[in-house]
């Protein structure tokens, strides 16, 4: 993603809160402890890095309380990504579709439980898995939100290697890039651990990160 040129590189790093209902399932009857990881916020916090939080409707209402703790940071910006965690379009990783007549409606309802702990989410939207079409793009546009893809994926859903997140990650991003990176913990266990090196990897490099509201302004600059 080219936002032109500026005297600095900017960089945004993103995270998804994905939680379907057969995660609650698991959730249930104890099958992962927790989809939520505390460790990530603690590292952006300390590390005083400024990010966008992509957040499943049903995530939200999990662990209220971490939403909370986002929602009051102004390091941190909360845009949606869906209620359901279900396919905009299909295949998408093995999630279930959404009939796209109740796809506006789902959007909508993600950004109304976020409405519930900050009265100004971000207008930005994240199709679950990265995955829609065009029919899904007309079907969500009278919502009038910003829908926000990424160009560098970092690996840390379902990562076995926390040097294989890193190199691929930094290897990736450019001035511009949106990076996706994940704070549902049982499927992303490494990221606590690959986010301080790649914040370190570019900060080295000049690159300045910000939040995306802070990207695209600066790129319609």
């Amino acid at each position: 993603m080219d936002h032109g040129r500026r005297d600095r590189p900017l960089v945004a790093i993103t995270f998804d809160s994905n939680m379907t209902d057969w995660m609650l399932r698991r959730l249930d009857t104890g099958a992962v402890r927790s989809y939520n990881d505390a460790a990530v916020v603690g590292e952006l916090i300390r590390l005083r890095v400024p990010a966008t939080f992509f957040l499943a409707g049903k995530w939200v209402l999990r662990y209220p309380a971490e939403t909370r703790r986002l929602a009051a940071n102004p390091l941190f910006e909360l845009g949606s990504h869906s209620w359901s965690h279900a396919a905009f379009a299909t295949p998408c990783y093995g999630l279930p579709p959404i009939p796209t007549r109740a796809m506006a409606n789902d959007v909508r309802r993600s950004f109304a439980v976020l409405r519930e702990f900050t009265p100004r989410p971000a207008p930005y939207f994240r199709f679950p898995g990265g995955c829609y079409d065009a029919a899904a793009l007309r079907a969500i546009a009278s919502v009038g939100v910003t829908v926000v893809q990424y160009d560098v994926a970092s690996g840390d859903a379902f990562g076995t290697s926390v040097d294989a997140i890193v190199r691929h990650t930094l290897a990736a991003v450019r001035d511009g890039s949106i990076i996706v990176m994940h704070i549902t913990l049982a499927n992303a266990p490494l990221t606590p651990l690959a986010l301080p090196r790649i914040v370190a990897g570019l900060r080295t490099r000049g690159i300045t990160l910000v939040k995306v509201s802070d990207l695209l302004a600066a790129g319609s600059r």
